[in-house]
């Protein structure tokens, strides 16, 4: 009995059909022959595609085949089509996407990395990824796709400089718990990983960036405000952060919100709003407006401190308790 494979087509053929394809999406009419057609060939295609790039199993894969793949993916522009296409897909082939994508964007040649390169001069695929937040079907895929592309500085950079930057706001407010906590995750990826990079945004949008920040550390949802806070403590304790931090504490309102979060009725959010709050105290070089709040605030200070959390057994936040408490009592 024979047994028949279906030819494996090459790089140049399979870009084509997929770039077909998704033609076809747009000519046909949702729920109709011609659509769910296109989606069956998509599937298949990205399939095929998978297989040049990852290889069988059995042999592994051509580096010339994926080096034309990558660059017939360039030449038709189908890493935008297939991010801003995705939602259309069906459902293993939305992650077979991210597979796909992710994987051009490791590809490495020597110290170069041509689909970096490659996206470097194309910010609307980063913004794409962004958006797909906006939809529940593909907003984990989009978040993988956009995760993978933060840990390059030039289109890390693109995303930090654009408008679209505060859009994570309402992806981590008003988002479900796995969608938020994904927005939340890349946030705090852009906000970290290059520190150089993100400490000379911060300084040149300090206003407009903490602005927006602070809605997020005033959430009503706990989760949105307990990881904005951890977020705030880590990038203004950063060596790097250091001008960001001296004109955060500088500040007599952002002194106040921290000390009304040392109220809230959670402890966890209590507990990070200590962790900024003690920068406000340790600073040496406090500024008469800052002194005069805590001087003023001294006595209550005092009382909450030495009740502070005490049942955590944890020497590090015990011996940071105490050095506030004789900070505010030598004042």
């Amino acid at each position: 009995m024979a047994f028949w494979r279906t030819k494996q087509r090459g790089p140049p053929e399979l870009v084509k059909a997929l770039k077909d394809s998704i033609g076809k999406l747009d000519a046909g009419h949702p729920g109709s022959d011609t659509t769910r057609r296109a989606t069956e060939d998509i599937s298949k295609t990205l399939t095929q595609v998978k297989l040049v790039l990852y290889g069988d199993g059995e042999s592994e894969p051509q580096p010339e085949l994926v080096a034309q793949l990558a660059q017939e993916m360039y030449s038709n522009d189908m890493l935008q089509a297939m991010v801003t296409n995705m939602w259309r897909f069906e459902f293993e082939a939305r992650k077979d996407v991210a597979q796909v994508f992710n994987h051009l964007l490791r590809r490495q040649i020597g110290s170069r990395l041509p689909t970096v390169e490659y996206l470097s001069s194309k910010p609307d695929v980063v913004l794409s990824a962004l958006r797909g937040y906006e939809n529940a079907e593909v907003a984990l895929n989009s978040g993988s796709i956009l995760h993978e592309m933060l840990r390059h500085e030039a289109l890390a950079k693109s995303l930090l400089y654009s408008p679209n930057l505060y859009d994570f706001i309402p992806y981590i407010e008003k988002t479900t718990f796995g969608i938020a906590c994904d927005a939340m995750a890349n946030f705090r990826e852009l906000l970290t990983r290059h520190k150089p990079m993100v400490a000379g945004f911060l300084e040149e949008n300090y206003d407009e960036f903490f602005a927006h920040y602070a809605q997020l550390v005033s959430s009503s949802n706990y989760v949105t405000k307990r990881q904005s806070l951890k977020l705030l403590g880590e990038i203004l304790l950063d060596r790097t952060n250091f001008k960001i931090m001296t004109r955060y504490i500088e500040s007599e309102d952002n002194l106040k919100i921290m000390m009304n979060l040392l109220r809230d009725k959670s402890k966890n959010i209590q507990f990070e709003a200590f962790h900024v709050f003690k920068i406000f105290v340790a600073n040496p070089r406090k500024p008469p407006h800052i002194e005069n709040i805590l001087r003023r605030n001294k006595a209550k200070l005092c009382t909450f401190l030495a009740s502070f959390q005490n049942e955590k057994d944890d020497e590090q936040f015990i011996d940071e308790k105490q050095f506030l408490l004789s900070q505010i009592q030598a004042l």
